[in-house]
């Protein structure tokens, strides 16, 4: 059983090596070349992998973990900040399109109305994953037409708590539309309710004691934990475990802890997603598009205009420009992943019978192979000079300066940058300097700066200057070559403590590097002359020359 079982496993990743990167080659993207991965594996491919099943039920926990990132993700000051495009543009949006898509499936493929009421906003749903690597690729994620597609996407993402929410409601058939259903979800909320505020209070001191601890390996597992047991919570409650995780990243978004979290998430969700789309391709049934083309094709086409048709004007509404108006039409005309999640558990739920739900599912990968081709013709329709005002951009927490390391040297610029009303963001991995400096109402968070997903997750990537003031030198080194090897581009600055250290950190890539030995040095001995009366020219002189020929080694050794 267990050969079996890592047959499959060698066969899945090894057929997601060759086709991802292809994919990837012809800017095809990622989640294509996984739902193609499957789709060759699988029954109505090669017929390499039949075990279905058992592989669908640990891919959902990649489902799992993408909610709970989209949750750390959302926090209340980003979506202020986005009210206007995010609460109107995507709300009208999903409402719209949804009613629209649910009218139209409804005729078309004679399906009831519990059905048709969940299948039609599902597919006004984009992909997210999809478009926002497009756009990254693009580098237009901060133009007009980035920001706005990326606007109605984060209320999409939204959007896909209360579909999940509302699968289970519509699959029971004794509960009906009126006083029961109102009942049924009077209590799930507060059960939810309940969750929310024992969230709240024990997630942040659980976290907290775990960071204490100095293991990495424990913070990793109780990341791993917080995820699923309030997944596996909110399912006892009467919701889905997606819909659980993403409550647990939104109560943890205001947390210092949660860069650090994010990063140990992160390999694990890359994984089980990819394999999540992998078992979408696997359970496709290709026999079905073979044997009435028609149909698919029919339902891309009605789905691709009836989303362009209805993004347009309320674009035009919302005064987006002419030609970012076009580029948002077209990139976001497919449907995504969360159609998907919903069908999978709409037929888990017997809510989509297997013929509907393998005709549902043609229809999303076919979409969502069409996007790359609708994002080469909006990038042609948008302005390609980005946009000069960033205030709106994707990253809120972008700050000109990164402190990593918030001991003493750390915590003393900060307070000059402060002086200098200039925004910073501090890095530490001592969970009792990020508790006692965030008492100060100081903008620092919890991280292993070692891992560059904490750099990436913190903004070094979109920074312009990173400074690096770690006491232990070895470390030091380390972060400061991973910010280079990441970040070729980037300003680094390090602080050492005598002459070899400071070399060592240029040699690894910073652009500068300062003893604080040397600089103390310096000044003990400028008083040192002043006290005998030593004539200041003379005195200035041979300190600022010591100063910098001192500097001047550094720079030699370091190259």
């Amino acid at each position: 059983m267990i050969s079996h079982y890592l047959i499959d496993i060698i066969i899945l990743l090894a057929t997601a090596v060759i086709a991802v990167p292809f994919f990837q080659m012809i800017r095809f993207g990622a989640v294509p070349g996984f739902l193609i991965s499957g789709i060759i594996v699988g029954p109505s491919g090669l017929g390499l992998i039949s075990n279905i099943e058992q592989i669908s039920k640990l891919a959902e926990i990649g489902v799992v973990l993408l909610l709970f990132v989209i949750g750390i993700e959302l926090k209340p000051s980003r979506l202020w900040l986005m009210r206007r495009l995010v609460f109107g543009l995507g709300s009208m949006q999903v409402i719209f399109t949804g009613i629209a898509l649910g009218f139209m499936f409804y005729y078309l493929f004679d399906m009831s109305l519990a059905a048709a009421i969940l299948v039609g906003p599902a597919l006004a749903l984009s992909s997210t994953a999809l478009v926002l690597q497009l756009l990254s690729e693009q580098k237009l994620l901060t133009s007009e037409y980035g920001r706005s597609s990326f606007s109605i996407l984060l209320l999409q993402d939204i959007a896909v708590v209360p579909l999940l929410a509302l699968v289970p409601l519509l699959a029971t058939p004794e509960i009906s539309m009126g006083t029961d259903v109102g009942l049924t979800l009077l209590k799930s909320l507060l059960i939810l309710l309940l969750l929310i505020l024992i969230g709240r209070y024990l997630l942040h001191p659980i976290v907290h004691r775990v960071a204490l601890s100095g293991s990495a390996e424990v913070f990793t597992a109780s990341a791993v934990l917080i995820v699923l047991g309030m997944a596996i919570l909110t399912e006892y409650a009467g919701f889905s475990m997606a819909m659980g995780a993403f409550l647990a990243g939104l109560l943890i978004s205001d947390s210092a802890y949660r860069h650090q979290i994010t990063a140990e998430i992160h390999p694990f969700r890359g994984l089980l997603l990819g394999l999540f789309f992998m078992s979408m391709g696997m359970s496709v049934d290709l026999m079905q598009l073979f044997n009435n083309p028609l149909i698919s094709i029919v339902a891309l086409v009605l789905l691709i205009l009836v989303k362009m048709v209805i993004l347009l004007p309320l674009t035009y509404l919302f005064k987006i420009k002419k030609k970012a108006r076009f580029s948002v039409m077209l990139v976001l005309a497919q449907s995504g992943e969360f159609a998907l999640v919903l069908f999978s558990l709409a037929h888990q739920s017997q809510l989509l019978d297997t013929g509907l739900f393998q005709q549902l599912l043609l229809i999303v990968l076919l979409s969502m192979l069409t996007t790359p081709l609708l994002a080469h013709f909006a990038k042609n329709f948008c302005q390609t000079q980005r946009a000069k005002d960033t205030a709106q951009d994707e990253n809120l927490e972008q700050a000109p300066i990164v402190i990593v390391g918030f001991g003493r040297v750390g915590h003393r610029i900060g307070e000059i940058l402060s002086i200098a009303k200039t925004p910073y963001v501090a890095l530490d991995y001592d969970a009792k300097v990020v508790e006692q400096e965030r008492k100060n109402d100081h903008p620092i968070f919890y991280g292993d700066a070692r891992k560059p997903k904490v750099l990436q997750a913190i903004g070094a990537g979109k920074t312009k200057i990173v400074l690096v003031t770690l006491g232990e030198p070895e470390i030091a080194l380390q972060v400061v070559s991973s910010l280079r090897k990441s970040y070729p581009d980037l300003q680094i600055y390090a602080r050492g403590h005598r002459l070899e250290q400071c070399q060592a950190l240029q040699e690894v890539g910073a652009s500068g590097a300062v003893s604080e030995n040397i600089e103390a040095s310096l000044e003990l001995a400028q008083m040192a002359l002043k006290k005998i009366q030593f004539n200041s020219k003379q005195r200035e002189s041979i300190v600022e020359n010591f100063r910098k020929d001192y500097h001047e080694q550094i720079n030699v050794k370091g190259g």
